[in-house]
């Protein structure tokens, strides 16, 4: 494992972190510590990282902006690397390019500052450019698949090359990034023209939708589960009579009965036994087995 003096040696302009709480940083403000926290501002920085991590055997995970994922109270061991210095959007004609570390929702922004339609769906999806095409995530009958033409990734080597949209093998919260361990760098979005006025009422009106259905007061992760073929996880959860059930201080929204809601200073444990009893309880309650789509990190920690 390398040491604080080494990575500081071989990486004077990198800003590193060193036994950094990720709690600071997750949308949940839960998670332990890293090792080693880097924020690459750009994919030159991010692929030295990535080869010095290959040569010297140091664990290493790429992270968007810790939106839709819980870590662990005895945190991630080796390198974390969050992208959220590599957040460049651009313009040029009918195609948005983003850094995987640039918002989605900052990203719909531009797109309506151009006048292009096609990306309202995203304009309240709290997570990065990388972490929603990783998840194709997507919201109000849109999502990522519909958009994208294109996107530069890094594999596990360090190695960079372009995947088309046709060759992402794109399926609900489903990506060849996952499956490969493809690291995101930057994504290119078609669009189409429109009008401006338009496409700000269509985002205002979605974004309104939002605030009065999800628990935006309360730290989360978002959506916990995903979509149950012809059923919706927020209502099972609901006909369940789980909405409002607390385990330590993680809550089943009262608002959304799809989210879990950090009420008083919960832990990843909180999070994880609650999602296990959701699980177990709607399996009883409709005979419907429900799937997580957080993705869960880390270690434990030895005396929780």
């Amino acid at each position: 494992m390398l040491t604080q003096n080494e990575i500081l040696e071989k990486f004077p302009e990198l800003t590193m972190k060193f036994n950094e709480p990720l709690s600071n940083y997750t949308y949940t403000k839960v998670g332990g510590p890293a090792d080693f926290l880097a924020f690459p501002r750009d994919k030159y920085q991010l692929q030295t990282l990535v080869k010095l991590a290959n040569e010297t055997q140091t664990p290493f995970i790429v992270l968007g902006n810790a939106s839709n994922l819980i870590v662990r109270n005895g945190g991630i061991r080796g390198f974390v690397i969050l992208l959220e210095k590599m957040n460049t959007i651009r313009a040029n004609g009918y195609v948005i390019e983003a850094q995987a570390g640039a918002s989605l929702i900052n990203t719909t922004q531009v797109a309506l500052d151009n006048s292009l339609t096609g990306f309202e769906f995203a304009c309240g999806i709290p997570g990065s450019v990388g972490g929603a095409v990783f998840m194709n995530a997507g919201a109000y009958g849109g999502e990522i698949a519909t958009v994208l033409s294109s996107i530069q990734v890094m594999d596990q080597s360090g190695d960079i090359f372009v995947i088309s949209a046709e060759d992402m093998q794109f399926g609900y919260r489903k990506s060849i990034l996952q499956s490969q361990q493809y690291i995101a760098l930057s994504a290119k979005f078609s669009l189409s023209s429109g009008d401006y006025e338009v496409i700000k009422s269509e985002m205002a009106r979605l974004t309104h939708l939002r605030e009065l259905k999800q628990p935006l007061e309360f730290p989360s992760c978002g959506s916990v589960f995903k979509r149950p073929v012809g059923y919706f996880a927020g209502q099972l959860i609901q006909d369940a009579g789980l909405q409002g059930h607390q385990i330590g201080g993680v809550q089943v929204s009262k608002k959304h009965a799809g989210f879990m809601v950090n009420v008083d200073n919960g832990t990843a444990k909180d999070y994880e036994e609650l999602i296990a009893y959701v699980i177990a309880q709607v399996k009883v309650s409709s005979g419907v087995t429900l799937e997580p789509e957080v993705r869960i990190l880390g270690e434990e920690k030895i005396d929780d």
